[in-house]
C-alpha cells in the first residue's frame, strides 16, 4: 500500500496538527507535529494494546473502535482500521462553560 493511500483524507481533518499511521512493525507514515515521532507512536501503541485487553465477557467484537486522549491544548484521536492504528493530533478547541 502506498503512503498516499494510507494517509488519504488525514490532511483534511479540521484542526489537525499532525498524524501517525502505525502498524505492529512501526510507523508507516507521519506528518506535521508528529512527523518521525517514534516516542509518541510507542506510547499510543502501548495504550492501544492495554485498551484491547479489556473485553466484555463473551464478546467477539473489538473492545473499541476509537479512543481520544484529551489534553488542555490538544487531543489525540486514535482509530484502528485494517491492522493499522491511525493517530491524529488535533487542536482542542474547548468552549468555556456558560454561567447563567
Amino acid at each position: 500500500m502506498t503512503t498516499a493511500a494510507l494517509t488519504a483524507g488525514l490532511e483534511r481533518i479540521p484542526d489537525q496538527l499532525g498524524f501517525l499511521v502505525i502498524s505492529e512493525d512501526g510507523v508507516l507514515a507521519s506528518a506535521g507535529e508528529l512527523e518521525n515521532d517514534e516516542h509518541t507512536a510507542g506510547v499510543m501503541m502501548q495504550m492501544v494494546r492495554t485498551a484491547c485487553r479489556f473485553r466484555l465477557s463473551g464478546s467477539t467484537d473489538a473492545p473499541f473502535k476509537r479512543m481520544s486522549v484529551i489534553l488542555e491544548d490538544f487531543m489525540y484521536v486514535v482509530t484502528i482500521s485494517g491492522q493499522k492504528v491511525f493517530v491524529v493530533k488535533r487542536q482542542n478547541n474547548q468552549h468555556e462553560p456558560i454561567n447563567v
